[in-house]
């Protein structure tokens, strides 16, 4: 079974040369280490010794299709809550739905579940009208938009038939997410989308991946590449889930020493090769 499977793997890596091929050597050593391949070993194996096809592409959000920059998350707030409410009672609000806020994200990150606007405005004793909601998303409106890679990116993708995805782990709803698209152009050029706001879990859980493959219509997650920011939620989250994962790197985020990218790039132009090289 091995040498048959292994002489496949030859042909398809293009490499096969009598009994020095290079796909045969690793394949076998790889093997001989596992003590054996059992169900979707053999998909797996194959991700790891850079075989099999790409056929998908699922990007993080914030910090990765959209640049990663620092905010004032404190102005921002205090700027929001000072155009509806008195200037005392607006400072008091906005400390409070700050505090909501980062309790909610650190919440997530040890509990992997999900949290949205709403969980913040309810912990923070606030009710957030609709204007107070347009305030609110107009205020990140310049911190949003998307990184000029983005569009001969994903249109690159399309010619070459891999399918998009993205996957962020995100409180606001997703038809906030798809106006930032749709203003930047690039809507149509997303097969599926998964927002954790609607789901029950965010990444690093292997629920929130799973649901980003079922969003494109891809079952196989040795044939997606997850691209992000974030060492722990995206690269650690997607190996774990089987996935190829590239890092584009940023020093404002925390190291997760376990995390293994795949590749590492500075900007989304770079990704092309590695799928060259993976395809």
């Amino acid at each position: 079974m091995v040498a048959a499977t292994c002489t496949f793997l030859c042909v398809r890596c293009r490499y096969h040369a009598q009994q020095s091929c290079v796909g045969l050597s690793r394949v076998a050593v790889k093997v001989r280490e596992s003590g054996g391949l059992g169900t979707g070993g053999w998909a797996a194996l194959l991700v790891r010794i850079g075989i099999m096809a790409v056929r998908a592409v699922i990007f993080d959000w914030g910090g990765t299709l959209t640049p990663w920059h620092g905010i004032d998350l404190g102005e921002l707030w205090l700027a929001v809550c000072a155009r509806h409410y008195p200037a005392a009672e607006a400072a008091a609000m906005a400390t409070a739905v700050q505090a909501a806020e980062v309790e909610l994200w650190r919440d997530g990150e040890q509990s992997q579940r999900s949290w949205t606007l709403d969980h913040i405005f309810e912990r923070a004793g606030i009710t957030a009208s609709a204007d107070f909601l347009s305030s609110y998303f107009e205020a990140w409106d310049p911190h949003t938009f998307t990184d000029p890679d983005v569009p001969p990116l994903l249109h690159e993708l399309r010619r070459r038939g891999i399918k998009v995805g993205v996957l962020s782990n995100t409180m606001w709803p997703r038809s906030a997410h798809e106006k930032i698209f749709v203003r930047d152009q690039v809507f149509e050029l997303i097969d599926g989308a998964v927002y954790s706001s609607e789901i029950d879990w965010v990444k690093p859980h292997p629920e929130a991946f799973r649901a980003a493959m079922q969003a494109i219509g891809e079952t196989d997650p040795a044939a997606c590449v997850f691209v992000g920011d974030r060492p722990y939620d995206d690269i650690h989250g997607a190996k774990s889930a089987g996935m190829r994962a590239v890092l584009i790197s940023n020093s404002d985020v925390p190291p997760y020493q376990a995390a293994a990218p795949d590749a590492i790039i500075t900007r989304l132009s770079e990704l092309l090769s590695h799928l060259d090289r993976w395809s």
